[in-house]
């Protein structure tokens, strides 16, 4: 879905990457309030769904990580035909993941908005496994499960957790990403993370993160907004000042 800038002299051409499973959809309502936020704002937008996500072709199950990767490079060819506005790619959650992998393929100088990011793939799949055995956990019997699960994916096999089937390969991709900074960074990044805890402050490891984009050569803006983490609540939530602190951010940005 592509939202061209509302009055036509476009500030940016932003391209989003969608979180993974469940984060998703849980996340669709604030994506799409932002898109048009930013539309209105002046940038070009392009939402594309995954392969086996949302509106997408394909099943979740047929998935790996090495084939989203190729989606979001025919996202971005595309994203060039409609507009030649300074770059700017967007992830949420893992797709933050998928983003610097990309721009390591693009041949072009990349901004990035980064909101709550996975800084590496094993911890984050670990958590998915987790949150997908729930009932396992309360019953005791987690750890017998988690192993047959990771014995089923050693030997080639397809696995289902929380409604998904995910195939070995998108696991071992997942599980060997880490937001690492592309070379010859030369962009910035904005960087936001939320929290209602009013002693909040911006994570250690992300602080660690940070400090190695900026090693390599990267602008980084780091920025903890007051907001739920609406990827992860069991109602759709949304979060305004994150929506409000993006557009100011990136209206500096430009």
């Amino acid at each position: 879905m592509f939202h061209p800038a509302k009055d036509g002299h476009s500030r940016g051409a932003v391209l989003y990457v969608h979180p993974f499973a469940e984060e998703t959809n849980k996340s669709r309502r604030m994506a799409a309030l932002q898109c048009r936020a930013m539309a209105a704002a002046g940038y070009d937008l392009l939402q594309i769904d995954l392969q086996g996500c949302g509106d997408s072709g394909g099943d979740f199950g047929d998935a790996t990580w090495q084939a989203w990767l190729e989606d979001l490079l025919e996202g971005y060819s595309c994203l060039r035909k409609l507009s030649q506005a300074p770059l700017i790619l967007w992830g949420l959650r893992a797709g933050c993941l998928l983003a610097s992998e990309l721009a390591a393929k693009l041949p072009e100088r990349v901004n990035f908005v980064f909101w709550q990011p996975v800084v590496a793939g094993k911890p984050h799949w670990q958590q998915f496994m987790r949150l997908g055995m729930a009932s396992e956990l309360a019953s005791g019997q987690a750890k017998a499960i988690g192993e047959k699960l990771r014995t089923a994916l050693a030997s080639g096999k397809s696995i289902e957790i929380a409604g998904y089937t995910v195939s070995p390969a998108l696991v071992e991709g997942l599980e060997s990403a880490e937001l690492a900074p592309p070379l010859g960074g030369q962009g910035t990044v904005l960087w936001f993370e939320t929290s209602l805890r009013d002693e909040a402050s911006i994570a250690p490891v992300s602080e660690r993160f940070i400090d190695r984009w900026r090693g390599a050569g990267y602008v980084v803006q780091p920025q903890l907004v007051r907001a739920p983490a609406f990827w992860l609540t069991t109602e759709i939530e949304d979060a305004p000042e994150l929506l409000d602190a993006t557009l100011m951010a990136l209206g500096e940005l430009s």
